[in-house]
């Protein structure tokens, strides 16, 4: 466990985000802190650094191992050189959420929700009906999301107050060295395959998704996917209480709330609308956000009115374009073939999807998403590192290679017709040719808006 008067001298590994966002916490706090980056950066001044804090990149010094402990920033591989050796050393790690949360007031209720898909929409559905809530009752109490969905908690910790509310979403990087994490109120949404080259398979994948609940109590609450494998494997291990969800008729365990094809029913007596949101999925992650939010005390009415309004999240099968009776859809947030398949799905059976995937391989096969192409589109396009894996795992279906996001836009966009979906669901990272999936869906945005305004412009409406 990180405390906060054991140690002074801090090492964080990664340039990133969190990386700087945890160095200035540290810094505000009187620790000596340096920055440790692997990759070579030019103009790292030009990051904006707090004053004090040292600098190295291009490679991890004898420094770093000088350090009373040290940050790992997520997405660091845990089998990283300079990580073994900080642990042959018996140095101490821990992640960026675990080290600010320790600087967080008392009398902070936290809420936390994970899972391989539906993460982020979970997260932003349950920090707005909290809103609501605190904006409703008049108390001074605020609310707080942060954490995987694009804010690092250690510039949120700060911010808070005794009475207010951090909603966090939690990746399995963030997790796999949370040791001691505790929110009083978990999320599970499901477990399948993802990040596997980063945890070296499925096992430790899980492992570290479980941490979302490892050391909650016996009153707090942990809400999961009652049809999910490994959720229900979750269940018979959680030392707080558990509600299952579930949009399937067949499910594992005992349901708190399931959909009847139009509203979902609480076993509590509630009946609510889901939000307007393509897809079965995003019902269930409003069952998910209502189940936690009506266990912190939210009423259903309240619960109902966040959902009247709620809109698509950015990259989240958002539909950004229509020109000649094409619909374009962003989607960029499909970084494993789950997520992609969920996508697909929520679409009609009908021969009418152009599929953009490709980006950085991880490790799982796309031979799972041939039943849903068969069904649903006219032809896939490669982009990537991954396309000659895809490729190969696709053969037989038709397949246009096209190299990168550019070329891909411009080709579904010069052959889609009347009634046809454009859909960018990679299936895989953005890392080869992209800072981001954000910064992927961005410009993917960018390059179909162009094309309709320079069609537009040309008079081929």
């Amino acid at each position: 466990m990180f405390r906060k008067n054991k140690y002074k001298k801090a090492c964080i590994i990664g340039l990133g985000k969190s990386g700087r966002a945890v160095a200035q916490l540290l810094a505000d706090n009187g620790y000596e802190v340096l920055i440790s980056e692997e990759t070579a950066i030019q103009e790292p001044a030009l990051l904006k650094l707090p004053a004090g804090v040292r600098v190295e990149t291009g490679g991890h010094t004898q420094a770093v191992f000088q350090s009373d402990f040290i940050v790992k920033s997520p997405g660091i591989f845990p089998k990283s050189p300079v990580l073994l050796e900080c642990k042959k050393r018996k140095i101490p790690v821990f992640s960026e959420l675990e080290t600010a949360l320790a600087f967080m007031p008392k009398g902070v209720r936290v809420f936390a929700v994970t899972g391989t898909n539906g993460k982020t929409t979970t997260t932003a559905l349950l920090g707005e009906i909290l809103d609501e809530h605190c904006r409703q009752t008049g108390r001074g109490a605020r609310v707080f999301v942060c954490g995987n969905i694009g804010t690092p908690v250690s510039l949120i910790v700060p911010e808070l107050k005794p009475g207010d509310n951090l909603v966090i979403e939690v990746s399995s990087y963030q997790l796999e060295d949370s040791t001691y994490f505790h929110p009083q109120y978990a999320c599970l949404l499901n477990v399948t395959p993802d990040h596997l080259d980063h945890h070296g398979g499925l096992k430790n994948y899980i492992k570290a998704k479980m941490r979302i609940f490892k050391n909650q109590r016996e009153k707090d609450v942990l809400v999961l996917n009652g049809a999910d494998t490994a959720c229900a494997q979750a269940a018979q291990k959680a030392p707080s209480e558990v509600f299952a969800f579930s949009t399937h008729p067949k499910h594992l365990l005992k349901t708190d709330v399931f959909f009847d094809g139009d509203e979902m029913i609480f076993s509590a007596g509630h009946q609510l609308r889901p939000p307007h949101l393509k897809g079965i999925h995003n019902v269930e992650n409003a069952m998910a956000a209502a189940l936690m939010a009506l266990e912190a005390g939210v009423p259903a009415a309240t619960v109902q009115s966040v959902f009247d309004r709620f809109t698509a999240m950015e990259h989240r099968i958002e539909q950004f374009a229509y020109h000649r009776g094409v619909t374009y859809v962003n989607d960029s947030k499909a970084t494993n073939v789950d997520s992609t398949v969920t996508a697909l799905k929520s679409f009609p059976a009908a021969k009418h999807i152009w599929l953009i995937l490709g980006g950085r391989d991880k490790g799982f096969p796309y031979t799972e998403l041939l039943p849903y192409l068969k069904t649903r589109c006219k032809q896939v396009l490669t982009i990537g590192e991954a396309m000659d894996k895809i490729e190969k795992d696709l053969a037989g279906f038709p397949l246009t290679r096209c190299f990168d996001l550019k070329r891909a836009a411009e080709y579904a966009f010069a052959n889609a017709q009347k009634g046809d979906v454009v859909l960018l669901s990679p299936a895989c990272s953005s890392f080869d040719q992209f800072k981001s999936f954000e910064h992927r869906g961005q410009v993917f945005k960018q390059l179909i808006n162009a094309l309709v305004f320079a069609a537009r412009t040309d008079g081929k409406n």
